[in-house]
């Protein structure tokens, strides 16, 4: 998935985008582009755990169209299914897998449980570090992070006014382009700081779970940082990699 750089984090109304940075809330906004905004929010904070579920299916339908999912019998493939088997639920979600043959160094999840990884993540990868990041990105799934990065996406995105329009807020009648608008600003979406600890922590407590070697996680981390740097961020969308792997070393040590 290409990603681009978001807008500086700025104070937004209802608090709801302090963690999650999203473009169209800045310092010096009208009163009325204010009040929308608060509006587009507390909609989108209201939607039940099942018209999310249903958006997030349409979303990740429309992801999936717009790039090239690798072949089931693909070396990919069958690797993710190989490090992914016991993973179908975890503490109470059912997740679906996939790759996406694109070279960035990237992963995503949707809230409905969906996970996408790029095959350019999986070449840069070992197996115990690819298993880290899919554990990383689960934690956002349960932890609720990504639940709440797809309400912020879906207040910002113009498929939130073709669902009042509607009178729907499941509104199965989005167009691909309004579906694609909000993949995109998912998939962009800033976690915080503390959101990251938190699902570095749960991967860690998930590998450990499962016999696995924690220690992958710092190693993953270090290889984007010697990749990156410490001023690029992790997966193009996640803080700082070196502060990161030092947390994770001093916790695993």
């Amino acid at each position: 998935m290409q990603t681009t750089p978001l807008v500086r984090k700025t104070s937004c109304i209802l608090g709801l985008a302090t963690a999650l940075a999203l473009s169209g809330c800045q310092s010096g906004a009208d009163i009325g582009g204010l009040m929308s905004a608060g509006s587009s929010l507390a909609g989108a904070a209201t939607m039940t755990d099942q018209q999310m579920h249903q958006l997030g299916d349409q979303t990740i339908a429309q992801l999936d169209a717009q790039h090239h999912v690798v072949s089931a019998d693909s070396d990919y493939a069958e690797r993710l299914a190989r490090l992914t088997q016991g993973w179908e639920v975890v503490d109470g979600h059912t997740l679906d897998y996939d790759v996406y043959q694109l070279d960035e160094i990237n992963a995503f999840a949707v809230p409905n449980g969906a996970i996408r990884l790029h095959t350019g993540l999986m070449d840069e990868m070992t197996d115990d570090e690819v298993s880290y990041v899919i554990a990383h990105e689960i934690g956002h799934v349960v932890l609720g992070h990504s639940k709440r990065a797809f309400q912020v996406a879906y207040a910002a995105s113009s498929a939130r006014e073709a669902a009042a329009a509607s009178g729907s807020a499941t509104a199965a009648a989005l167009s691909s382009s309004e579906l694609g608008e909000l993949g995109e600003k998912l998939v962009n979406a800033q976690f915080s700081q503390r959101q990251e600890n938190e699902a570095d922590d749960y991967a860690i407590e998930l590998m450990q779970r499962h016999d696995m070697d924690a220690s992958s996680a710092v190693t993953a981390l270090r290889k984007l940082e010697d990749k990156y740097g410490n001023s690029s961020s992790f997966f193009s969308s996640h803080p700082a990699p070196g502060a990161r792997a030092e947390r994770l070393e001093t916790a695993l040590n």
